[in-house]
């Protein structure tokens, strides 16, 4: 039986309360059962780029672990980092340059493998716009949220491909009104995460979309992933490496069945969308796991090209060794 969104929010506050939340050093109390009650809290709300966490819940993957895994949606990566900084959640799901940004003002947070090894990070448009390269872009309004790393970046892809920034009228626009100004013809073109919001669109309004990927155009900055409380890792190193180990299951078998991610995904989640958007999100975002290994293994180079792009274009301040965002000892290549 579903629960509804409501009760999830209830059951974590509760959760948060019994467990400490915000001052108990430990992630996880031991239920019952002898399994760790742990939380994992969302980027947004779900959408079919979680299926995978649901696909393992369902599946057993947590449990096998000795972890009673309960889902929680998120409101912005942003939030969820702070969330996971002040220890109000046991681990997060959140966008890497969000991640930097908040370990540069201290956060003592650590990502444990980004999984989206391709940005999702791009400019979104309908067909009938014909827009087919970013030269294309030039005299088009495109809406923007101030704040965010694509907004921060976009001057600079811009300039990758050949145009000046005052080829291009940018609109500000909240993030939670991208989508009806770019359906309403408002703007032309929106910066958003392509595999979420574009099957969005073309289920609200009808119409096809198009994009353009900053990654398959010289600007790749890696996507959402996994993170943790740096105390959470010290206090208790085999909860999170258990913790990944589920997850990468998860995520590598719901690759190789996302019929049945979406399945579990709509019998579990709450407010999730229609199943046919669901499965196109999900399609379009399996392919940017990357390469041929274990998902959620990076490489010190893919951290370089994040914290320099983000350090030269995004005001990420005094950057870092990869490590000091990025602990790779908890994703194992097998």
């Amino acid at each position: 039986m579903k629960r509804t969104a409501t009760t999830i929010l209830v059951t974590a506050a509760l959760l948060f309360a019994a467990t400490g939340c915000g001052g108990d050093d430990s992630a996880g109390k031991t239920g019952a059962d002898g399994k760790k009650q742990v939380t994992l809290t969302l980027n947004w709300v779900p959408y079919g780029e979680h299926a995978p966490f649901y696909y393992g819940l369902q599946n057993g993957y947590y449990s096998a672990e000795g972890i009673d895994l309960k889902i929680l949606p998120g409101n912005g990566s942003g939030n969820t980092v702070k969330q996971v900084a002040q220890k109000q959640t046991d681990f997060g799901w959140a966008d890497s340059p969000v991640l930097l940004k908040s370990v540069a003002t201290g956060m003592p947070v650590r990502s444990l493998g980004a999984y989206l090894e391709k940005g999702p990070s791009s400019v979104e448009f309908f067909s009938e716009k014909n827009i087919k390269t970013p030269a294309d872009l030039k005299g088009k309004t495109v809406g923007g949220t101030p704040g965010d790393a694509l907004y921060a970046t976009f001057p600079a892809w811009l300039e990758k491909n050949g145009l000046k920034q005052n080829d291009v009228k940018v609109v500000n626009v909240d993030a939670a009104g991208k989508i009806a100004a770019l359906a309403e013809g408002k703007v032309d073109a929106i910066m958003g995460f392509f595999h979420d919001q574009a099957p969005t669109i073309e289920s609200k309004t009808g119409k096809k979309v198009d994009v353009l990927l900053f990654a398959d155009y010289g600007m790749n900055l890696l996507g959402t992933g996994l993170i943790a409380n740096t105390q959470t890792l010290q206090k208790d190193p085999e909860l999170a490496r258990k913790f990944v180990k589920a997850t990468q299951k998860s995520w590598a078998d719901a690759a190789r069945d996302p019929a049945g991610a979406v399945t579990a995904m709509a019998a579990l989640a709450e407010n999730e969308p229609a199943p046919e958007v669901l499965t196109k999100q999900l399609t379009l975002v399996l392919p940017l796991l990357g390469g041929e290994g274990p998902p959620g293994v990076n490489t010190e180079a893919q951290w370089t090209e994040t914290i320099d792009l983000m350090s030269r274009y995004a005001e990420l301040k005094e950057p870092g060794v990869p490590n000091a965002y990025w602990d790779s000892s908890y994703a194992k290549q097998g």
